[in-house]
């Protein structure tokens, strides 16, 4: 019986040849199979490479059951697949994780070739903050989920990043300004490492306004800010039990421990509270931090 074979998950330009990395240009050469999903676009990236391959398989949303079922009885057998998308990092909005499921099942090794991504190459040309975020690919066209996401969107607090299609995304950005508000800024990235690349910032009610009308060649990527964080409320009966506590002689620490007691509040909102209200008397000494 042979050992199971090799899976390797390998991302492809998104526009720009030139971003094909030599590994993985090496491993669509060596493997037996390269799994795609439109053999005649992989045809022509392989063509333009320089890079002749053994049989290519197509693998997109209409037969990825049938199409794992054979390639992962070949992993079992010990071939080697290469799985690619028609641009970009395979499984990121694109058909694939059922081949990669497949692969673990029959135990084959599984890796990746890392590479282009109009997701990262969108972000970290955004201007936005990037230290967290959420993907949210593309937005169900209409229904109930639609609305859902849309809702979420309108309150998370990290940027989002959104995929459409130049014919759906004025509805896209109509949709985005009613559920966020016109002043939330967005950033639209079109055409990624082509030619006629363009990265465009405003506001949803800028990008409706000069953006509603007309289909702009390409795919789109849509960053999204996050919502502004919500503005504390004053929390009730504080001020004043915090004022009768200091003013009875307790230091910052009591005086909190004890309106945490008294009003039921949690130990560092009326932490915060108590420091809010005034510096301790000198001689009380640093306060300890924040449990």
């Amino acid at each position: 019986m042979s050992a199971p074979g090799r899976l390797v998950v390998v991302a492809t330009p998104i526009g720009n040849l030139g971003d094909l990395s030599p590994r993985a240009a090496a491993v669509l050469a060596e493997v037996d199979v390269v799994a795609c999903e439109d053999t005649r676009h992989t045809g022509r990236l392989l063509s333009a490479a320089g890079i002749r391959t053994r049989r290519l398989a197509s693998l997109h949303a209409h037969n990825e059951a049938a199409r794992t079922a054979e390639l992962g009885n070949l992993l079992a057998q010990g071939a080697s697949v290469a799985l690619v998308s028609d641009a970009g990092t395979p499984l990121v909005s694109d058909p694939g994780a059922r081949l990669v499921q497949a692969a673990v099942r029959v135990g084959a090794v599984v890796t990746a070739v890392p590479g282009p991504s109009a997701l990262l190459a969108a972000l970290v040309v955004s201007g936005l903050d990037t230290a967290h975020f959420r993907f949210e690919g593309f937005l169900p066209r209409t229904g109930p989920e639609r609305r859902r996401r849309l809702e979420v969107l309108a309150v998370a607090e990290e940027p989002s990043v959104l995929y459409e299609s130049p014919r759906r995304v004025a509805a896209t950005l109509a949709a985005l300004a009613a559920a966020c508000g016109t002043d939330r800024r967005v950033v639209i990235a079109r055409e990624l490492t082509k030619l006629h690349e363009e990265v465009w910032r405003g506001t949803l009610g800028a990008a409706l306004a000069e953006r509603g009308e007309g289909e702009r060649r390409g795919e789109h990527v849509l960053v999204l800010d996050g919502a502004p964080a919500p503005k504390s409320a004053p929390l009730p009966g504080i001020e004043e039990a915090l004022g009768r506590l200091r003013g009875a002689g307790l230091s910052v620490r009591d005086a909190a421990l004890a309106a945490e007691v008294l009003l039921g509040l949690a130990h560092r909102d009326a932490y915060r509270s108590a420091l809010a209200a005034g510096s301790p008397p000198s001689g009380e000494g640093p306060e300890p931090p924040v449990r």
